[in-house]
């Protein structure tokens, strides 16, 4: 039986359809025995309704009936249809207000929106366009006109669908590398000493402030033989999981017994430049690029002498009773750029009351929104607050005063902050 000859335009039976018998735009869906694409038909002449959702079933695709917009509306929250073709002019909710409302949904997936026009209303078409609507058909247009429409609509809405679920991948493999890496912190923080308030006359304090949700950023103390107290602070450079990984394996390798073995020399003297230029030697090494500053000393907690070793990092605080402090350190060369780096061993004393503040350079660096440096003036203005505030207080102090600093914006590199105060 020959296919039915009939007009989308009801009002113009002159303008013909031309139905291209047994055509269908999903075969391949058919084939495949995927459910077929759901098309709201909205249109309020029934005869025009009926025609067009049985041309569109024809073509392989599941036609659901709308006798107006707001119906349409209803039909498209209920069904998940994709594709919604529509008159521009019915009664309740005309096709560009139906756009609109669409365009609110909220909905976990894109709506086609195939608008049906008169040939002599090309004028509203940019307001339709504006609205959301994304394609046009001219009423007495050709079935293949259709068909391509709908083959244009199906194309898109694969290619959403695909790059839905490339999305999804993504997001899924986000969240698992978001847990891995927040295990990996959890263990990095494990690594952190247990600080008390008294070790060998001396309370010790931190604050530790990842950038990110790992940290290149790692500090140790601990008792060590004959009275001392050993202490280091690095900063590996660079950001994330790399500089992550290389503090955790420097954490790993210098426990209080390695520190004992590598900080002393052959008399027992401290010699922290020791232990620095051992790590040096360690590191450079390796085919990469990777490098840390540290900070490093030993504590005679009887006289209260220091030892220490600067290599590249931040000069600490050592402030006195009356709250007068000064930097110590003059600087030194990061560990693990050249192998033959030389290290230098200084004293300074700690007096009763005093005691030592080391931050890394995320302090000094950090900038507020006229992009102006806290600066070393700054630091050492909370750093001297020791002499008559709880050593436990001072990291949390500096925490707060970059915090302000910085109008509560995180900051862009990992912060360390040690107190170490002389007790008795």
């Amino acid at each position: 039986m020959p296919a039915p000859h009939c007009t989308v335009n009801t009002d113009d039976p002159s303008v013909a359809l031309a139905p291209i018998a047994g055509a269908r735009v999903s075969d391949a869906d058919a084939r495949s025995g995927a459910p077929a694409l759901k098309v709201v038909v909205a249109e309020d002449s029934e005869l025009q309704r009926l025609f067009l959702c049985s041309l569109i079933n024809s073509l392989g695709f599941d036609a659901i009936e709308a006798e107006d917009g707001r119906a349409a509306l209803r039909l498209i929250r209920q069904s998940g249809a994709q594709i919604v073709i529509c008159d521009l002019e019915m009664p309740n909710l005309d096709g560009i207000g139906l756009t609109r409302e669409i365009r609110q949904l909220g909905l976990d997936h894109y709506v086609h929106v195939i608008m049906v026009t008169g040939a002599d209303e090309t004028d509203i078409r940019d307001e339709a366009l504006l609205a959301g609507v994304d394609d046009f058909i001219t009423k007495g247009s050709s079935t293949a006109i259709l068909k391509a429409r709908l083959r244009t609509a199906t194309r898109l809405i694969a290619h959403a669908a695909e790059l839905a679920e490339r999305s999804n991948i993504l997001k899924e493999t986000n969240a698992r590398i978001e847990e891995d890496l927040r295990a990996a912190a959890e263990a990095q923080r494990q690594l952190l000493p247990t600080l008390r308030d008294d070790i060998l006359g001396f309370s010790v304090a931190s604050a530790f402030v990842p950038s990110a949700i790992v940290s290149g950023d790692m500090f140790g103390c601990f008792e060590l033989e004959n009275g001392n107290l050993g202490f280091y602070a690095i900063d590996v450079s660079g950001h994330g999981v790399h500089a992550a990984l290389l503090s955790v394996a420097i954490g790993h390798l210098v426990t209080p017994e390695y520190f004992q073995s590598q900080a002393f020399d052959d008399h027992g003297s401290a010699d922290p430049a020791a232990l620095v230029a051992a790590l040096n030697v360690r590191f450079s090494a390796s085919d990469t690029d990777d490098y840390f500053t540290m900070f490093c000393g030993i504590i005679d907690t009887s006289s209260g002498q220091l030892a220490y070793c600067q290599a590249g990092y931040p000069s600490p605080f050592c402030v006195n009773g009356a709250g007068v402090g000064e930097p110590i350190g003059d600087g030194g060369f990061p560990v693990g750029l050249i192998a033959s780096a030389r290290y230098a061993t200084d004293v300074h004393q700690i007096e009763v009351g005093g005691g030592l503040v080391i931050c890394s350079d995320a302090a000094c660096e950090a900038e507020n929104a006229n992009r102006e440096f806290f600066g070393s003036g700054r630091v050492y203005a909370v750093a001297q607050t020791i002499a008559t505030a709880r050593p436990c207080d001072i990291p949390g102090k500096m925490v707060s005063a970059l915090t302000q600093w910085r109008g509560g914006k995180p900051l862009e590199d990992d912060l360390t902050v040690v107190t170490l105060k002389r007790r008795s």
